[in-house]
Order: structure tokens, then C-alpha cells, then sequence
């Protein structure tokens, strides 16, 4: 059996993918310093940038402990939580997140405002709490509540895979030690799982990236909704949508080299403890 030299694995390994997309960003940087009308594009495509990172940190924070509360659910000793859990997890994942976008957006915040209104009634009446209005909730929070529910139940289950990943032994070894079912989780737990849970909760990430523009949708100012905006104005779609996807690009290989630095350098640390 033939074996490698010591060098020759490393320069197979080389990531040529990497280089010839760090060649073509460069080009394309070029192109927009050296060009007006790409610059031009530029220029109004990054102001949904903030709008598009906003959306995605909020919505993914909210969506992991969201998430970390249903998967605890999944795995508690109460059969009604246990089915409770499923429920949504089954039926949240059923549906298609621009569905799930248009829902949140026209039928659930007017719903939920209806029974907010409801619930409150006495206490608008005693003049404590003013009436809430659809309006009152804009279409970014809208959008950001859709996402949230939306990916609660992928990231759910990527907690609930990891929690069971950890030898039962060592729990039942903490509760022999007097531990509580909070420290338990915290010390014992938490730290094993996080392993495990880390890559897949990284793709949801980077994935939620991308689905962030799906909110244009709803006419909020992202880097989607800004470039839509350009194009129709001006029907320079190739330039437009180029530089819309060189944007999405450079935020989504961007944060996947960041989490594959995380992961090996988790890794060292693993092989060193």
C-alpha cells in the first residue's frame, strides 16, 4: 500500500476552491472601484446590509433559545411537554419559511394583537394600557418573529441530538455526586454537547444568512429589497443581482471559514485536554 509523503497530503489538500474565489471577489472589487455603474450598485445595494445582519443575529438568537427551550421540552420526563414539543417541531418544519413569512406577517401578528386587545380590555379601560394596533408592529419584527419560529425547530433538534449524545453514565455519575438537574446541564452536559451541536448550528446560520432575504418580500429594506429597488429603477438587472450575489457571497463563505477555524481550533483543544 502506497504511502503518501509527508508533504504531498498537505499540498492535495490545498483549497484551490478557495483561491479561485478569493480571485474572483478581488475581480469583482476591482470591477466596482473601477467602474461607476458598479459602484453605483454598490453604493445602494450595502445599505441593506445593516438591515440584512440585524435580521439574521436577532432572528438566529431568538430562534437558538428558542430552540434549546423545545429540544429541553422534547427530553423532559412529562409526556404532555414531550408531545407538546414534537408537535411544533413536526408542524414548524412542515412548513416552507416563505409561507411561514406570510403568515406570521398577515395572520398571526393580527391575531395575536386581536387576543392581546381581548385579554387587556380592563386594563384599557382603566386607562393603563393604550390599544395595540397592527401597525404598531413593523414588517422587520414581523419578518424577524417568522425566522425565529421558523428555524427554532431545525435548531431544536440539532440541540436535541447533541444533548443525547452524551453518555447517560456520566449523567447518572453527577446525580450520584448530589449535582442538581441545573448543574448537571451546565457542567456535565452543555460542555460535551456543544461539540456536536456546534457545526450543525453553524450551517443553520449561515443558512439563515441567505433565507434573511426572503424578507424583502415584505418590502423591508435588505440587501435583496435594495437591490429590487435599483433594477426596476434603472433594468440593470445583471449588474444589480451580480453584485447582490457577491455581497451574499462574501457574508456566507466568510462566516463558514470563520466556524471551520472555530471547529478545528475546538478540536486542538479537545486532542490537548
Amino acid at each position: 500500500m502506497a504511502v503518501n509523503a509527508p508533504g504531498k497530503a498537505e499540498k492535495k489538500d490545498f483549497p484551490w476552491w478557495l483561491a479561485a474565489a478569493g480571485a474572483i471577489a478581488v475581480g469583482v472589487a476591482v470591477l466596482i472601484v473601477a467602474s461607476d455603474l458598479y459602484s453605483q450598485v454598490f453604493a445602494i445595494v450595502s445599505k441593506g446590509i445593516g438591515i440584512t445582519v440585524f435580521v439574521t443575529v436577532v432572528g438566529f438568537a431568538l430562534a437558538t433559545a428558542l430552540g434549546l427551550g423545545i429540544a429541553l421540552m422534547s427530553l423532559s420526563g412529562s409526556l404532555v411537554l414531550r408531545q407538546v414539543a414534537r408537535f411544533y417541531v413536526e408542524i414548524i418544519r412542515g412548513v416552507p419559511v416563505l409561507v411561514l413569512l406570510f403568515w406570521i406577517a398577515f395572520a398571526g401578528v393580527p391575531l395575536l394583537v386581536g387576543g392581546w386587545n381581548a385579554l387587556t380590555a380592563p386594563l384599557r379601560e382603566a386607562g393603563v394600557v393604550d390599544e395595540l394596533r397592527v401597525r404598531d408592529i413593523s414588517l422587520l419584527w414581523r419578518a424577524i418573529i417568522a425566522l425565529t419560529i421558523g428555524y427554532s425547530a431545525f435548531i431544536a433538534e440539532v440541540f436535541r441530538a447533541g444533548i443525547q449524545s452524551v453518555e447517560a453514565g456520566q449523567v447518572e455519575a453527577a446525580k450520584a455526586l448530589g449535582l442538581t438537574r441545573f448543574q448537571r446541564f451546565r457542567l456535565i452536559v452543555l460542555p460535551q454537547a456543544i461539540r456536536t451541536i456546534l457545526p450543525p448550528l453553524g450551517n443553520d446560520f449561515v443558512a439563515m444568512v441567505k433565507d434573511s432575504s426572503l424578507v424583502s418580500v415584505l418590502g423591508v429594506a435588505d440587501v435583496t429589497q435594495m437591490g429590487k429597488i435599483y433594477a426596476s429603477g434603472s433594468f440593470r438587472f445583471f449588474e444589480t443581482y451580480s453584485i447582490v450575489a457577491y455581497v451574499y457571497l462574501i457574508l456566507t463563505v466568510g462566516l463558514s471559514l470563520g466556524l471551520r477555524a472555530l471547529e478545528r481550533r475546538m478540536r486542538r483543544n479537545q486532542a490537548r485536554g
